[in-house]
């Protein structure tokens, strides 16, 4: 919705009846604004970009500047999904995953040989091996939003309305290409009754292909221990029921990502997550796909275990979450 507030064209690859609500209805965000009541409303249909839906064989990589990946990884092992992605890779399209699970080609490119110990958290690795590494940079969707009950699968609500923190390309046109749309998002105005309004969540592009990765504390701290042993609960509650717990698991994490190459400037520290946190007042979508008896889930709890055992960097509580998970998932598939 931004990019094409901010002027950009966008094709969503989408599901049948998806296509449909998009593309009669256009796509619907509302966001709050700071120091105004109620939430403002967006609707593509209104932006200066053109948004449409497609179809995933509909797809012509020729069409396009910048891939995006929006959904969870699970997903593109779907045959026609699969085929388009295999067609992006071919094409050495620039892609920017805002998906929380990490592209296994964007490992290759900030940790080299390494990557491969977290090959068995995916659900189809092999998929990501058709990319050049290059070709992929990571952006954390730390901004929360969510489907109102009743409304419509083109219609969002905005509950934490931060920014997307993405990692630059190395290739100079394609950085070039990321750091113009950030900026031409960040110069949207929405104009009502003669005022000019700030639409907040903004991209954001970084040197250090480290700081997307500060979303995995937040994950296994929060998204992830919403699963409990027989049911689920909100992200808020798992982050506070036991606060020093939490940040004791959330230094372990961080104290992983400067392991592997961060510094402690491209990380989030606990007292902003854990305030921030206190917004989110559902279970995580990793949560919710189990409770409701999905077997496939985004594995970002797998790939900090691997990780960590691959360093030597040790935890239990890691161990337990990704248990927990296992055990749900063995659950659904029965």
């Amino acid at each position: 919705m931004k990019i094409a507030l901010a002027g950009h064209d966008i094709d969503l690859i989408c599901l049948p009846h998806e296509v449909e609500a998009f593309n009669l209805h256009g796509a619907i965000v509302r966001v709050p604004i700071r120091e105004r009541q109620g939430l403002l409303e967006l609707n593509s249909s209104r932006a200066k970009g053109h948004l449409r839906a497609i179809h995933p064989w509909e797809f012509n990589p020729s069409n396009y500047d910048l891939v995006i990946l929006a959904m969870q990884e699970p997903q593109y092992r779907q045959e026609s999904v699969k085929r388009a992605l295999l067609q992006v890779a071919l094409a050495g399209l620039p892609c920017m995953s805002i998906m929380n699970m990490p592209p296994l080609s964007y490992l290759k490119r900030m940790l080299g040989a390494l990557a491969e110990v977290t090959r068995g958290a995916y659900v189809n690795a092999d998929l990501w091996d058709a990319f050049d590494p290059t070709q992929m940079t990571l952006c954390s969707p730390d901004a929360q939003a969510f489907r109102p009950t009743g409304e419509s699968v083109n219609t969002l609500q905005v509950r934490l309305p931060t920014n997307f923190k993405a990692a630059r390309f190395d290739h100079p046109d394609w950085a070039s290409r990321l750091e113009d749309l950030a900026h031409d998002i960040d110069a949207y105005r929405f104009f009502e009754d003669g005022q000019s309004i700030d639409v907040p969540v903004k991209l954001r592009v970084y040197e250090s292909g480290f700081v997307p990765m500060a979303k995995w504390p937040m994950l296994i701290t929060g998204n992830y221990r919403c699963v409990l042993d027989q049911s689920v609960c909100s992200i808020k509650d798992a982050v506070h029921a036991d606060l020093a717990e939490s940040e004791r698991i959330y230094e372990w994490v961080c104290a992983l990502c400067i392991k592997l190459g961060a510094s402690s400037e491209d990380l989030v520290s606990f007292p902003k997550y854990a305030k921030a946190s206190e917004q989110l007042l559902t279970p995580s979508s990793a949560a919710r796909a189990l409770a409701s008896g999905v077997s496939s889930i985004e594995r970002v709890d797998r790939v900090v275990q691997l990780l960590a055992q691959q360093l030597g960097h040790s935890g239990a509580a890691i161990d337990q979450i990704v248990s927990r998970v296992d055990g749900w998932i063995a659950k659904n598939k029965t």
